[in-house]
């Protein structure tokens, strides 16, 4: 006698809409750049000598790079120092902010995640996957929890065939 059995496919059939955070990644470069270059013996800042480096820099090499400006050595830089920055980067860079690799990736997340519709996960059952080719930030997990929990089923981090509950509403 032979027995057939069929094979179900219970993850296709559970209904969970698996969101891939890795979909959210910027795939531009990241450069980080160091005012500590402009600073008069590694001490400080000298307002015209750092305005003639802004004027007389090429700005363009930024073109669509993604830029976390950060002082590393231990001086006195005046905040316009950065807003000087940010403004002559601003026409040319993707993005930029103040701060380290670590926080512009946490701010490239938090805008484009910012674009997700809550409403299109309402009352789903969400896995955030867990694991792939790029380091997401932690950051970018909390915020798409933020942005799901008052609107989704149940939020579970993984991968389909294994998950961690995370959220379930209570109905």
């Amino acid at each position: 006698m032979e027995i057939q059995e069929n094979i179900i496919n219970k993850v296709a059939n559970s209904g969970l809409i698996t969101l891939n955070l890795e979909d959210f990644y910027h795939k531009g470069e990241r450069v980080l750049y160091d005012i500590k270059d402009n600073l008069f013996h590694g001490l400080m800042l000298k307002e015209k000598d750092f305005r003639t480096f802004i004027k007389e820099h090429d700005w363009a090499q930024y073109q669509d790079k993604n830029v976390a400006i950060i002082c590393s050595a231990d001086a006195i830089v005046p905040t316009w120092a950065y807003m000087l920055l940010a403004n002559r980067l601003q026409p040319y860079a993707n993005e930029v902010v103040f701060g380290g690799l670590e926080t512009l990736e946490a701010v490239m997340f938090a805008k484009a995640l910012g674009k997700i519709n809550p409403q299109d996960y309402a009352n789903e059952r969400v896995v955030v996957k867990g694991c792939g080719d790029i380091d997401i930030p932690v950051s970018a997990y909390v915020e798409v929890t933020n942005l799901l929990t008052p609107v989704v089923k149940s939020i579970m981090f993984g991968e389909p065939c294994s998950t961690v509950p995370v959220f379930k509403r209570k109905d």
